[in-house]
């Protein structure tokens, strides 16, 4: 095999086969996400990963921190989602309101749901001093208050309170789903949201 073949071949292989680090990170968020942080320990991830502990140590100090990088992943995608929805309603700040509501409520209703991965954590990880809490609570406040901003900017006389509503009902909406299932008060998420919004902007 020549050298270009053997290059293109090498790069076909890593392609096909993700670094470690990436490979742990990425089944961690699957794993944790679907069985829970405490149910899944560093055997079963490097196991899943095709790796081993002794590598997974090597990327991450602890399972704390490799719990607390697996947050940190999921605070990231959802920073984006906002930006996207941004983009996709340039100061259109009502129409980011609804578009984030439908967002929501269209995640609650997968089947494949199990609520929000950072308020699922934070019930399992109640100690102040574990270093995804600070993760945690950074996203949510970071989220609150963007909707604060939002509300603001679509001429809401109390943005603040408008922005404690819609937190309050997005969030309990993810662990009614969870509860009742998809199909119970939750599934009016969307609804009670526009209704909540239109009542600030009358």
């Amino acid at each position: 095999m020549s050298k270009t073949s053997t290059k293109a071949a090498s790069g076909r292989e890593e392609a096909r086969d993700p670094p470690p680090r990436e490979r742990i990170l990425a089944v961690a968020r699957d794993l944790f996400y679907r069985h829970g942080i405490r149910a899944i320990g560093v055997e079963a991830i490097a196991e899943a990963a095709g790796t081993n502990k002794m590598t997974l140590y090597r990327h991450f100090a602890s399972k704390d921190e490799l719990v607390a990088e697996y947050l940190r992943g999921l605070a990231q995608t959802v920073d984006g989602i906002w930006c996207e929805l941004e983009r996709k309603h340039p100061r259109e700040p009502r129409k980011q309101l609804a578009a984030w509501l439908q967002y929501v409520g269209d995640n609650i209703t997968n089947p494949q749901s199990r609520g929000c991965a950072l308020a699922n954590a934070a019930v399992e990880l109640p100690e102040k001093h574990h270093p995804a809490r600070c993760v945690i609570e950074k996203h949510k406040q970071g989220k609150r208050q963007q909707l604060a901003l939002l509300c603001k900017a679509a001429g809401a006389k109390k943005p603040e309170l408008l922005a404690d509503e819609l937190f309050l009902l997005i969030e309990g909406a993810w662990v009614c789903a969870q509860s009742l299932g998809a199909k119970g008060p939750a599934a009016r998420l969307v609804r009670l949201g526009e209704t909540i919004i239109d009542s600030h902007l009358k």
